[in-house]
C-alpha cells in the first residue's frame, strides 16, 4: 500500500512559513531585518518609476543567500526559484539577477549592514552571549575580484616619469636652441607640466603646417627638397611631444591611483597588490586583495572595515575611529596582535581612555632565556639615573649625548634619547657588540616613550585578568576567518571596488554570525 500521490490533482497555494523548521536560518535572517529602523531605508524611496522591490526583502534574500554561501546574483536568482526559506521571504517575487546585483552594491546599503551590526550586538548583549569587557581585532587579507596579471607599481611609474621629464627637457632644450620653435614661459625650469608640453606640441604643429604650405606653394624642385629635409625634425618632435603629453596624463593619473600604496590593479584601482598565505601556485605569489579588519567577541563580528594597504599597523587608528563613529562605543579592552604593536598606535587607545593588550613583534622573544641572559642586548644593560649613562658589557660608560627626531611619512614623529661609548678601541667584545666601523663608537638610540610603553604590556600581560582576556584572542577573533573561508567558502570578491567590497563583506560576515547563532541556539535547545 502507497500513500496517495496523484500529479493531476489541484493543490491550493500553501503558506510556505509552515514548511520550515522551527529553528530554520530563514527566521534568524528575518528578525534580524525586520528590526532595522524605518528611516535606514529613507535613502532607497524613489517618487518616481516604477515601484521598487522593499529594501527589507532585498536585504533578506540576499543575506540568506550568503548563509548558503551563494554569491553570485544569477544563483541567488536560482534560489528563489528553487528555495523554500528563499521564496517564503521574498513572498513570492523573484527580482532578477541584475536588480539583485544593483542592490548590493548600492551606497546606501552600507547604511542598512551598519544598523543590522548593531542590532545584532544589541541582541547578543540582552541575551548574555557577550559581555561587552573587551573586543579582539585581527585583519585577513581576501582576494579581489580583479585579473591576477594586471600589476601596476609606483616605482616602474616613477622610474618612467624620471625618464621622460628627462628626455621632453632634453629635446625642448634643443629645438629652442635650434630656433625651431621659440623659447616658452614656465613655471619650473625643473619640469615641463601637462600644458607646457600641450603648447610646444601646439608650436611644433604650426611649425610643420609653416613648412608644409611653403613646400606646397614653392615650385623649384631643389627648394622644396630642402623644405621637405627642415621639415623632418619639427615632424619627428612634433610626434615625440604628442606621445610625451599622453604619458604624463597617465603618469599623473597613476600616481594619483596610488595615494599612499605601491602597487594597484588595473582592473580594481582600489585593490592593492599582497601576498596571500594560500594561492593557486602554492608559491606566495602577489595577488591582487583586499586588507580585512574586524572586530570580535564571542566569536561574532560586531564591526568591519576594508583597507588597501597590506600591513595591519596603519589601520588600528582608522578601524577604531569607524567603530566608534558607526558601530558602538569601544569597551575598556582593545585585543590584538603583535602586528599592530606600535608607538602611535598604542598612544591611540590610551588617548581614548582605553586599555590595550597588544603585544609587539619582539615580545615573544624578549621573554625567552637566550635573550635575557644575552650580555650585548642594550636591555641588559645597566643604567644610572644620575649621570644618565649605560654601562656596556667592558665595563665603558655610554653617555647622553643629544636627542634625535625621526618622522615616518606618514607624519608620526618619535623622539630619540642617543647615548655613545667614550671609547671603543681595543675593546675585546667590540665585533659582538657593534657593527659600527673602526673608528666609531657604539651608540644607542633609546626611545623612552616606547620603552614604558613596553613595560606597561608585559606588566598588564603578566596580570591575571588581562592576561586571561589576551589569551582568549586567537580563540576569538581567527575561528570567524576560518569559518568565512572554510565553511563559507567565501575566499575572494564578487564585486569591484572597495565601496561594493565593503558591502559585499558586511553581508559575509553578518551571514557568519548569523549561521554561528542558530548553530549555538540548536545546541542550547
Amino acid at each position: 500500500m502507497f500513500k496517495n500521490y496523484n500529479m493531476n490533482q489541484v493543490v491550493l497555494p500553501l503558506d510556505l512559513e509552515i514548511k520550515l523548521q522551527e529553528n530554520d536560518i530563514a527566521f534568524a535572517v528575518h528578525h534580524l531585518v525586520e528590526h532595522i529602523p524605518d528611516e535606514a531605508f529613507a535613502g532607497f524611496l524613489q517618487k518616481t518609476g516604477c515601484p521598487a522591490y522593499h529594501p527589507r526583502m532585498m536585504m533578506k534574500i540576499i543575506l540568506c543567500a550568503y548563509t548558503q554561501s551563494v554569491f553570485s546574483g544569477r544563483k541567488i536568482e536560482a534560489l528563489l526559484k528553487d528555495s523554500i526559506r528563499m521564496m517564503w521571504l521574498a513572498q513570492g517575487y523573484e527580482p532578477s539577477y541584475r536588480t539583485i546585483n544593483r542592490f548590493r552594491v548600492h551606497p546606501e546599503v552600507q547604511v542598512l549592514l551598519r544598523e543590522c551590526f548593531v542590532q545584532f550586538r544589541c541582541q547578543l548583549i540582552q541575551e548574555n552571549e557577550i559581555d561587552n569587557e573587551a573586543i579582539f581585532i585581527d585583519g585577513t587579507k581576501i582576494e579581489a575580484n580583479a585579473n591576477k596579471f594586471t600589476f601596476v607599481w609606483r616605482k616602474s611609474i616613477e622610474k618612467y616619469s624620471a625618464s621622460l621629464l628627462e628626455k621632453s627637457t632634453q629635446l625642448y632644450d634643443e629645438l629652442v636652441e635650434r630656433e625651431i620653435i621659440p623659447q616658452i614661459e614656465r613655471e619650473s625650469s625643473d619640469e615641463l607640466s601637462v600644458e607646457e608640453l600641450s603648447l610646444i606640441t601646439k608650436k611644433l604643429e604650426e611649425k610643420v603646417e609653416e613648412l608644409t604650405k611653403e613646400i606646397e606653394a614653392s615650385e623649384d624642385a631643389d627648394e622644396r627638397k630642402q623644405l621637405r629635409s627642415s621639415r623632418k625634425e619639427p615632424k619627428k618632435a612634433y610626434k615625440q611631444f604628442q606621445d610625451f603629453v599622453k604619458r604624463k596624463l597617465k603618469y599623473e593619473k597613476d600616481m594619483e591611483i596610488f595615494n599612499e600604496r605601491n602597487s594597484y590593479s588595473k582592473t580594481d584601482h582600489d585593490a592593492t597588490f599582497m601576498r596571500m598565505k594560500d594561492d593557486y601556485m602554492k608559491n606566495g605569489q602577489l595577488k591582487a586583495g583586499y586588507n580585512v579588519q574586524i572586530a570580535t567577541e564571542g566569536q561574532y563580528t560586531l564591526a568591519y572595515d576594508v583597507f588597501s594597504n597590506p600591513t595591519d599597523t596603519r589601520t588600528l587608528c582608522p578601524f577604531l575611529d569607524a567603530i566608534e563613529h558607526h558601530y558602538f562605543e569601544l569597551p575598556n579592552y582593545i585585543v590584538a596582535d603583535a602586528g599592530y604593536g606600535s608607538e602611535e598606535n598604542y598612544l591611540d587607545v590610551q588617548n581614548r581612555k582605553r586599555t590595550p593588550l597588544i603585544t609587539y613583534s619582539m615580545y615573544r622573544k624578549e621573554k625567552k632565556k637566550r635573550v635575557k641572559n644575552d650580555p650585548f642586548q642594550t636591555a641588559n644593560w645597566d643604567y644610572h639615573e644620575e649621570d644618565d649613562s649605560f654601562t656596556c658589557p667592558n665595563g665603558n660608560k655610554l653617555t647622553f649625548r643629544y636627542k634625535s627626531h625621526r618622522t615616518d611619512r606618514y607624519g608620526f614623529t618619535r623622539l630619540f634619547n642617543v647615548y655613545e661609548c667614550e671609547d671603543c678601541s681595543g675593546c675585546p667584545f667590540r665585533s659582538q657588540c657593534t657593527k659600527a666601523k673602526e673608528g666609531k663608537n657604539r651608540r644607542i638610540h633609546y626611545n623612552e616613550k616606547w620603552e614604558q610603553q613596553k613595560k606597561s604590556i608585559q606588566q598588564l600581560l603578566s596580570e591575571e585578568k588581562t592576561g586571561k582576556i589576551y589569551g582568549k584572542r586567537k580563540i576569538d577573533v581567527e575561528p570567524v576567518f576560518g569559518y568565512l573561508k572554510a565553511n563559507l567558502r567565501f575566499t575572494r570578491m564578487s564585486v569591484r571596488g572597495k565601496e561594493n567590497v565593503k558591502n559585499e563583506l558586511g553581508f559575509a560576515f553578518m551571514a557568519v554570525n548569523v549561521r554561528k547563532y542558530i548553530a549555538s541556539s540548536v545546541k542550547c535547545a
